[in-house]
């Protein structure tokens, strides 16, 4: 009889990865990776960097709407945006730094955390530079219509922007088309994350 009570979650999987939809299936607080992104997820080498792209695709977006879609909603852990990660070092350093409780920022409804209090001036003064897109979600999901956490490492500036993914495996498969996986995202952002 016991097999009886995982029907429900065996239902949960199977709506979740046959229909690409992050579904929640466990009732903790726990972040877990969603269905979608562990299928997607190969076994497959990439190295973060700065990768330009070509002028044709990159979307223009005022300010305002880019404000706007930004504070649709951030990733967080507890109320730490991006794992804690300084979110200026990115672009300064060209490196994943860990962020420190010593030196934050509030913004967006959430806590950023920084490496030196000169980054976080800097993010302070223009956060719109310096914060990942798609509130710093993963990249990849949110070109495919559903949010995922992200692993800091898994990270590329791509025309001036910063933008996360799920983890390094991810970030390949997003890699091979960079532009046409940010039309998608803007598309289908910010609505992904009201769901």
């Amino acid at each position: 009889m016991r097999w009886l009570s995982a029907i429900p979650l065996l239902a949960a999987i199977a709506v979740a990865t046959g229909c690409g939809q992050n579904v929640a299936i466990d009732e903790t607080t726990e972040t877990t990776p969603t269905a979608p992104i562990a299928a997607e997820a190969e076994k497959e080498t990439s190295t973060s960097e700065s990768v330009p792209t070509n002028d044709e695709a990159a979307v223009t977006v005022n300010d305002t709407a880019a404000e706007a879609a930004t504070l649709a909603g951030v990733y967080v852990e507890g109320d730490i945006a991006i794992a804690g990660a300084d979110p200026v070092a990115y672009f300064t350093e060209s490196a994943y730094v860990p962020g420190s409780d010593q030196f934050t920022h509030e913004w967006s409804g959430a806590v950023w955390q920084f490496a030196s209090a000169e980054n976080r001036d800097a993010f302070a003064g223009d956060p719109l530079k310096y914060a990942p897109q798609y509130g710093g979600y993963c990249a990849w999901a949110v070109s495919q219509g559903y949010t995922a956490p992200v692993d800091p490492e898994a990270w590329k500036v791509v025309d001036g922007k910063l933008y996360l993914n799920f983890n390094q495996n991810i970030q390949a498969r997003w890699a091979r088309d960079i532009p046409g996986n940010i039309a998608k995202a803007d598309a289908n952002w910010p609505a992904v994350v009201e769901n």
